[in-house]
C-alpha cells in the first residue's frame, strides 16, 4: 500500500494559528472600513447550479469552474462502469467568483433596497495552475453597488478599497482605469470585428504577465492579421501619454462618451480615499466578459500583478431577471495583500497563542488549577493550562515553546494565598501577585 500524502490538494493551503492571526487582522479592517461605507454583508452557497455559473465568465473562465460529481446511486453506478466514456457530471459546481452569485441573489429577492450595497468576504474556486500568490481557493473581499448608474458608486467602491489599504498600511498602491467602451472603439479602430473583441481582450488582460510579445503571440495563434496586434497595442500605449484622455474627450468619435465618463469618475474620486490613487490605463482589459463600463485594477510597487480588481457591469443581473440592474463593483485579493504584507513585515504584533501558562505543583489539584486559570480568563487574559505535572523545568521550557509571555505557578502555598508566583520569562523576573492583579501585571510588562 502506498504512503498517503499528508499535504494538501495543490493550489490549497492549511492555516495555523500565525496565519489565521494575520488574516484575521486583515478581514477586520476590511469589514471595518467596508461597514464604514454603509455596505452590508451577505454570504452565499458554496456551489451554485450550473446555469448560474456558465456563460458568465468567457470560455476561458468556464474551463476553470469545478464541476460536482452526481451523489450517491448516479455517482456508484459510474464509478462501477469499467471504462466511462465520460463522468456523471451534475448540474452544480464550486463558484468561480463572488459577483455572479451577487446577481443571482439580487434577481431572487424583491425586497432588496433599491440602491443595494453590499459586501461579500468569501472563498471562492478556480481549476487553475498554481503560482506564487495564485491559488485554486482563496478568499475575495468584494463591495459592489446595484440599482444606480450613478458615477457616485464607481467612485464609492473604488473609494472603499483605497481605504483598506491605506488602513493596512499600504502607500506605494494604484488603482488603474480604464473604460470597456474605450477599448471597444480601439479594437474597432484596429481593424478587428465586434466578434473578435473577446478573444482580443482575453489576450490583452494578459500583458503585464507575458508582456507585449506575449500578447501579439497569442493574437497570432487565435488567427488575427500580423499587423492588428501591432496596430491595437500602438494605438493603446499612445493613449497612455500624460494629457491623452483629455484628447479623446475633446474629440467626436466613439472615444468621445467614455473618456468623458472616465473624467467624470476621476472629478468625483477625487474628494474621496480612493482620488490621489486613480491613474488612466487604456491597456487595462480584464477578461471578464461581463464588465460594460469603467473597469479598475490594483497594482501596487515591485508586485507583479494585481492585488484586486472590478468594475461595472450593468447587464449581469439582467440575465437572471426581466429588467436590468446596473451595477458596479470591487474585489479585494486577500491572499496577493497577505503575501506583500508579510513580505514587507506590515504587520502588527498580534496576539497568537496563551499569554499566560498556568503550571502547577504535582500536589496541587487540577479542578484548582481550572479554577485559577477560569478567573484569569474573566480578566481578558489569553491563559493555557499545563495539563500535566512535570517537573516546573519542564513546564516552563513548554511555555517557551508556546511563546507565552509569562508562566503562572500555582503551588499550595500559592493556593492557600489567593496568588500565582507570576514569572517573566524574558527577563527571569518573579513576584508573588494576587489572582485578582494578575492581568493589570501582565498589561505592565506588555
Amino acid at each position: 500500500m502506498s504512503e498517503i500524502s499528508t499535504k494538501p490538494p495543490s493550489g490549497m493551503r492549511d492555516f495555523l494559528a500565525a496565519d489565521v492571526a494575520r488574516r484575521r487582522h486583515v478581514l477586520g479592517v476590511v469589514q471595518r472600513v467596508y461597514e464604514s461605507f454603509g455596505f452590508v454583508p451577505l454570504e452565499t452557497p458554496t456551489i451554485e447550479n450550473l446555469t448560474t455559473l456558465l456563460g458568465k465568465y468567457g470560455p476561458e473562465g468556464d474551463q476553470l469552474l469545478y464541476r460536482i460529481l452526481h451523489r450517491r446511486e448516479r455517482l456508484q453506478r459510474a464509478l462501477a462502469v469499467p471504462a466511462p466514456t465520460e463522468l456523471d457530471l451534475s448540474d452544480e459546481g464550486l463558484r468561480y467568483d463572488l459577483t455572479v452569485p451577487l446577481a443571482r441573489v439580487v434577481a431572487n429577492y424583491r425586497d432588496l433596497p433599491a440602491f443595494y450595497k453590499r459586501y461579500q468576504i468569501q472563498p471562492v474556486w478556480r481549476a487553475d495552475r498554481p503560482a506564487k500568490g495564485r491559488f485554486r481557493e482563496f478568499y475575495q473581499c468584494d463591495v459592489d453597488i446595484t440599482g444606480t448608474r450613478s458615477v457616485v458608486a464607481d467612485a464609492e467602491v473604488c473609494g472603499a478599497v483605497a481605504g483598506v489599504l491605506e488602513q493596512l498600511g499600504f502607500t506605494d498602491f494604484h488603482i488603474h482605469v480604464n473604460h470597456r467602451e474605450l477599448l471597444r472603439a480601439f479594437v474597432l479602430a484596429a481593424g478587428l470585428t465586434a466578434e473578435q473583441e473577446a478573444p482580443a481582450l482575453i489576450a490583452l488582460d494578459k500583458l503585464d504577465k507575458v508582456g507585449r510579445d506575449g500578447v501579439l503571440q497569442e493574437l497570432a495563434q487565435k488567427g488575427f492579421g500580423p499587423g492588428v496586434g501591432e496596430a491595437l497595442l500602438g494605438a493603446l500605449e499612445r493613449a497612455r501619454q500624460p494629457g491623452a484622455l483629455a484628447v479623446l474627450a475633446a474629440e467626436a468619435g466613439p472615444f468621445q462618451a467614455p473618456a468623458q465618463a472616465l473624467q467624470e469618475l476621476f472629478a468625483v474620486a477625487a474628494a474621496g480615499p480612493a482620488g490621489k490613487r486613480l491613474v488612466f490605463d487604456p491597456t487595462l482589459a480584464r477578461g471578464l466578459s461581463y464588465y460594460t463600463g469603467p473597469i479598475f485594477e490594483i497594482t501596487c510597487a515591485g508586485l507583479a500583478g494585481s492585488m484586486g480588481g472590478g468594475g461595472r457591469y450593468d447587464n449581469l443581473i439582467g440575465m437572471f431577471k426581466k429588467q436590468q440592474v446596473p451595477a458596479v463593483g470591487f474585489s479585494l485579493g486577500l491572499e496577493r495583500v497577505l503575501l506583500v504584507m508579510e513580505e514587507r513585515g506590515m504587520f502588527p504584533p498580534l496576539g497568537v497563542g496563551p499569554q499566560v501558562l498556568l503550571c502547577r505543583m504535582a500536589d496541587v489539584p487540577a479542578a484548582a488549577a481550572v479554577q485559577v486559570a477560569t478567573a484569569l480568563r474573566s480578566q481578558g487574559l489569553r491563559v493555557e493550562v499545563f495539563a500535566d505535572t512535570p517537573q516546573m523545568g519542564k513546564q516552563l521550557g513548554y511555555a517557551n515553546t508556546l511563546g507565552a509571555p509569562f508562566a503562572a505557578i500555582l503551588g499550595t502555598a500559592e493556593l492557600a494565598a489567593g496568588t500565582v508566583a507570576l514569572k517573566h520569562l524574558q527577563s527571569g523576573e518573579q513576584a508573588a501577585v494576587p489572582v485578582a492583579d494578575v492581568a493589570r501585571h501582565v498589561a505592565q510588562r506588555s
